[in-house]
Parts: structure tokens; C-alpha cells; sequence
């Protein structure tokens, strides 16, 4: 399992894809976009769900939390049962949310890569993509490293993805 940590807009969603590509065998790639897209759009807009802040904050509530701890026992799970998974995430959290995966992918061969880019960057990678809410990518490219250990990192401040994916891939293989 490869689990990729950092901010909006930081490249992880590419690298994943560039892996699926450069790695020999079949992965699985999810994110934690991916929950956010199958909750219900009135979680969206609940201070019980997650909710999405002008200044680009994002703020999560208890039932996301329980959504997000069954995803992630869900996705250990595939990992268990042979599949092989890389995790696009962002540990708003920090060391916390790394921590409740440690717990759930105990026994799970893990390469955990931090992936870094400079706000700046991000954030005009940000503008470009037009999805993302203004200042989120400035807001977490530093508070979602705290703490957290990680096996490799990569920075795509100035390097493309498939460069990153490549520099992980030799990690994994």
C-alpha cells in the first residue's frame, strides 16, 4: 500500500495516476475526494459533515468522522484481501490522522510518502484548477506534514508527477 499525504492542489492525484502507470502490477487508486463524492451533498453544507470554508478552511464534523473511519477500515480491508492500493489523502490533522491509519493498516505493508509543493505554487495550481475553494492549498501545505513520518518524500514545487512517481515506484519495486 502506498499512502500519499499533502495539501490541496500539492500533485498527490496526479503522482497516483502516473503509478498506475509506471508500476508493473494492477493498484487502486483512491482519495480522500473520493469520500467526499459519495456522501450525500447535504454532508456538504452540515456542520456534522464537512463544510468548506470561504478562505479555503476546512472543517469536519462527527459524522464525517464516522464515514471516514469506516472508508478507511474499508480500504485496509481491499489491502488485506491482496489489492494493491495507493491512497491519495490529506491529513488535516496532521500526525492525529496519521495515526488512525497506522491503526487501521496495522499488519499493512505501508510506504508512506509525503508530498510537498510550495503554498505559492499550490495555490496558483489551485486558481488554475477551479474546483478547489481560494486559499485551501495555502492553508494545509505545511499543517498537514506536522508530525507526520513518513518513508520518502517528493516535492512537486519543481518536479512533474511522473518524476515524483517514479522516484516512489523505485521504492516500491
Amino acid at each position: 500500500m502506498i499512502v500519499l499525504n499533502g495539501g490541496s492542489s500539492s500533485g498527490k492525484s496526479g503522482i497516483a495516476r502516473c503509478l498506475q502507470a509506471v508500476l508493473p502490477e494492477p493498484w487502486l487508486a483512491f482519495g480522500v475526494d473520493t469520500l467526499v463524492d459519495a456522501m450525500p451533498a447535504s454532508m456538504r453544507a452540515s456542520d456534522a459533515g464537512i463544510e468548506f470554508a470561504p478562505d479555503g478552511e476546512v472543517i469536519v464534523g462527527p459524522e464525517f468522522r464516522t464515514l471516514e473511519t469506516a472508508w478507511i477500515e474499508g480500504v485496509a480491508a481491499m489491502a488485506r484481501a491482496g489489492a494493491r492500493v495507493i491512497v491519495d489523502e490529506v491529513f488535516l490533522g496532521g500526525a492525529e490522522s496519521q495515526r488512525r491509519w497506522q491503526k487501521a493498516l496495522d499488519g499493512v505493508g505501508v510506504l508512506w510518502v509525503g508530498v510537498r509543493c510550495e503554498s505559492e505554487v499550490a495555490a496558483a495550481r489551485e486558481v488554475a484548477r477551479g474546483d478547489r475553494g481560494t486559499g485551501m492549498a495555502a492553508s494545509q501545505a505545511d499543517v498537514v506534514h506536522r508530525g507526520v513520518l513518513y518513508d520518502l518524500e517528493v516535492d512537486t514545487t519543481r518536479s512533474e508527477s511522473m518524476e515524483c512517481a517514479r522516484i516512489i515506484a523505485d521504492r516500491v519495486g
